[in-house]
């Protein structure tokens, strides 16, 4: 029996969850309807750690509730996906041993993220981004010891945040996002969180995450509202 396998029979609560959901990745992750032509390998950390304000507690106790995840804003002067919120991570370099390898590096030098906090859970199945010409591997964090962080370059990234977990599930602030170009309109899930908007890949990994693990609540996604880029 694999180490993962030994958790989720043996642990309950979010952390057990995402392992369950990780064991079965292949069956949610989602597919992007694009094409990509030798793509460079890339790498994002999902990052959830516990909320500042709720006391410690064993991980068999944590709930989704008590969760939050690690996101940051690109600058608006970057080339591919500028000004958008998205997870840490990046392209990988030739010194990465692995896709896990690049996420922690990006997310080092992109938050100031000690990467000695991070239980990698999993590194789920790549991903096709065709608008950077990238093969994405999300990788899953716990993050058992918390950093500091914050914007370390802001020619790349003008703000890190700790969204609460529980502000994402709550339909109210759910809806489906729109855009239009070259003809063809694309619809996603996104997430407005006090004014910020989350759409596009990072909002299509939550939300098939949220389903995976069971945290999602209802929605309206007949809910629209276009985006701009």
């Amino acid at each position: 029996m694999s180490e993962t396998a030994e958790n989720t029979e043996t642990l309950r609560g979010a952390r057990a969850e995402l392992l369950t959901a990780a064991d079965r990745a292949g069956e949610w992750t989602p597919r992007f309807p694009m094409t990509v032509n030798d793509p460079h390998p890339a790498s994002v950390l999902i990052l959830f750690g516990r909320l500042d304000s709720i006391p410690a507690r064993t991980d068999e106790l944590t709930v989704a509730a008590d969760l939050d995840v690690l996101l940051q804003r690109r600058a608006a002067t970057l080339s591919s996906h500028p000004g958008q919120v998205s997870f840490p991570g990046g392209g990988r370099d030739a010194e990465d041993a692995d896709a896990v390898a690049t996420a922690l590096r990006e997310a080092r030098e992109e938050t100031g993220l000690d990467p000695d906090g991070v239980e990698v859970l999993a590194a789920l199945p790549e991903i096709p981004l065709a608008v950077s010409n990238f093969i994405v591997t999300p990788v899953l964090g716990w993050w058992r010891e918390p950093s500091r962080v914050a914007a370390v370059d802001h020619a790349e990234t003008v703000e890190v945040f700790r969204v609460p977990v529980a502000q994402l599930l709550d339909p109210a602030n759910r809806y489906t996002a729109t855009l239009t170009r070259d003809g063809m309109t694309y619809k996603g899930p996104a997430f407005d969180i006090e004014g910020t908007i989350v759409w596009g890949f990072t909002a299509g990994i939550l939300n098939a995450l949220f389903d995976a693990t069971g945290w999602a609540l209802p929605w309206d996604p007949a809910v629209e509202r276009p985006v701009t880029v």
